[in-house]
């Protein structure tokens, strides 16, 4: 299933477990800890954890979740930050992480939230708390089936890769232009006007043609041989042919083609884009199903495809790449430099204030 990140308070996630950020003794302790505490009924909780009395750096415990939406809280103790040892404070970082998805996997436990174990008064690196706590999620949640949440209170420090969101900032600097949708759009429907007298003088086109704008656009930039991405991409040539010949072919059955003439598995292809399976049964059950625009990136992204292959999959859904929209920018520049790891892209949206990939 699906990994997120969200800003939000994590005491108020409607999750079946959150994760607390715990000391070794499992008592009350002071920013995330003390707050889950209070909100369950911290008298309750006190009485079971002192049951416990212990949980080692790098394990976790679950308790009752009391008067929180969570049925469960998992008590995952991190380690203290450790300079003189960073290897030894990242190993069991992890091994924290690990061991709070392990045991809720145990418990059948459908959905959960993590805070940025240990980056508080235990000094962790905010920074490289997120990349440890991005790394472990990510790759448990491409074996199992469940849903991931890691919850951050800000954004303060946590872009992991500097000189990465430097280079990012220039190519939307370089590209993004909010004007150009708008011009396009214009001249689109003075053409789709001038093509049909009998709305000649309506102010908008009619609900149930709206529509056929994106394809009109599409057209117009055929016509005017005109790109959306000043990007050159001879992976994937097209030909006319290649354009007009699946033309009557939804989403979902292009979908399942490209992922049948990639040689993957159904299962790969869905985790590795970031979608619950449920959803992905729909797709592949309902011919004419369409997806929101993030979801049909997604799947563009865990199938490695070009620029021109993401377009066709998105334009079979009525979507389209435009340069007057950072999202799209930001999906462009990643496709562009081969950059194919989904939760990767999905810490740059989250940077940019953008919708986060998958379902």
């Amino acid at each position: 299933m699906p990994f997120k990140i969200v800003l939000d308070d994590i005491t108020k996630m409607n999750t079946k477990a959150i994760v607390n950020s715990a000391n070794e003794y499992l008592i009350k302790g002071g920013g995330v800890c003390k707050a889950i505490f209070d909100a369950a009924d911290d008298i309750h909780l006190e009485i079971e954890c002192a049951s416990i009395e212990h949980c080692p750096v790098g394990h976790a415990v679950a308790t009752k979740g009391y008067q929180l939406k969570a049925k469960y809280i998992i008590h995952a103790c991190g380690p203290v930050y450790n300079k003189s040892n960073v290897d030894e404070s990242e190993k069991m970082l992890r091994s924290a992480y690990r061991s709070s998805l392990e045991l809720a996997d145990k418990l059948e436990i459908e959905s959960i939230a993590f805070p940025l174990i240990s980056s508080g008064i235990y000094g962790y690196p905010r920074k490289e708390a997120f990349r440890i706590a991005s790394d472990e999620i990510s790759s448990f949640v491409k074996t199992k089936e469940m849903m991931v949440y890691l919850v951050l209170y800000d954004k303060t420090d946590y872009v992991s890769d500097r000189m990465r969101f430097s280079r990012i900032d220039q190519f939307i600097k370089s590209n993004y232009n909010p004007q150009k949708e708008i011009d396009i759009r214009n001249e689109s429907y003075r053409k789709w006007i001038e093509k049909d007298s009998s709305v000649r003088y309506r102010a908008e086109p009619p609900k149930e043609r709206k529509r056929d704008l994106n394809k009109i656009k599409h057209e117009v930039k055929i016509e005017n041989n005109e790109e959306d991405v000043p990007i050159s991409d001879t992976r994937y040539a097209r030909s006319l042919d290649d354009i007009f010949k699946n033309m009557e072919e939804t989403f979902s059955l292009m979908l399942l083609r490209l992922i049948n003439e990639k040689g993957k598995d159904h299962t790969e292809v869905y985790k590795k884009a970031n979608i619950d399976r449920r959803l992905f049964s729909k797709i592949k059950n309902n011919k004419n199903y369409i997806p929101k625009k993030q979801t049909v990136i997604a799947f563009a992204i865990s199938l490695e495809l070009s620029i021109d292959e993401t377009k066709d999959l998105l334009l079979k859904a009525g979507y389209a790449l435009s340069m007057s929209s950072k999202f799209d920018v930001i999906i462009m520049y990643h496709i562009k430099n081969e950059i194919y790891d989904i939760f990767d892209i999905n810490e740059v949206l989250f940077s940019y204030d953008q919708l986060l990939l998958g379902a």
